[in-house]
């Protein structure tokens, strides 16, 4: 018997090296999973590796960009050469670009916005659907913004990246959940003291509003209960 609930399950987290990515995959190692952590920084990812398994718990460094080509396809292969399934995958890794009016979005970076936020994630599940299927209790958190259904001033590219990711993930939760244990879940952790929150508020007091630890501990939660497909959570007002 163990009272680590996610004891013998794996989970791989993305944009993991800081922020809610770091604070979730602390949160599942700490509840018995052997988290994957994948980032572009692997200072960052090697710091992280160090405080769970100082606490206790396991995890695997994969430092990369998601961006690149094959990258998913390689990581992919790696963790199914070791392991026989995916039990949780939390899709963090996003950016945020520069705030401005729609017709004075850089077309450049609006690739980039797109690549990293959406197509990086329609690869991710390409490559770890089957690894998914075969968990008995299959979980995909996909990390999304209150701009994503409600448009704001400014904040266009980036809403838009985040209203076709939430898209992209309730499909492919309505294509598996009745032929698979898989189900998927939308998150919006809400104001949360993150590098991309200070960019975007620079003048804001971050100890006022939710810290990482807290969104991470919320989300490990979640991947525990017998949600429905297609449930959505936000973590903070």
């Amino acid at each position: 018997m163990t009272d680590k609930p996610l004891a013998g399950k794996l989970a791989l987290v993305t944009g993991a090296s800081r922020g809610i990515g770091a604070a979730t995959a602390e949160a599942l190692a700490a509840g018995g999973a052997h988290v994957v952590i994948t980032a572009r920084t692997s200072g960052g990812l090697e710091e992280l590796e160090e405080r769970i398994h100082a606490a206790g718990g396991s995890a695997t460094i994969a430092p990369m960009d998601l961006t690149e080509s094959d990258s998913i396809a390689r990581l992919a292969n790696a963790i199914s050469g070791r392991w026989d399934a995916l039990d949780i995958l939390v899709m963090n890794a996003a950016m945020l670009g520069e705030l401005a009016p729609v017709p004075s979005i850089d077309g450049k970076q609006f690739n980039k916005l797109l690549t990293l936020n959406v197509l990086a994630n329609q690869a991710l599940l390409a490559n770890f659907d089957q690894l998914l299927r075969k968990s008995p209790h299959g979980r995909v958190i996909a990390l999304t913004s209150t701009v994503a259904a409600h448009p704001r001033a400014y904040w266009g590219a980036y809403g838009a990246t985040k209203a076709a990711l939430e898209n992209l993930v309730l499909a492919y939760g309505d294509e598996v959940a009745n032929i698979s244990p898989i189900r998927v879940a939308i998150v919006n952790p809400g104001a949360t003291a993150t590098s991309m929150r200070r960019d975007a508020y620079p003048g804001e007091d971050q100890a006022t509003i939710q810290q990482p630890a807290d969104a991470g501990a919320k989300i490990a939660a979640l991947v525990l209960d017998d949600f429905p497909t297609g449930h959505r959570a936000k973590l903070t007002d």
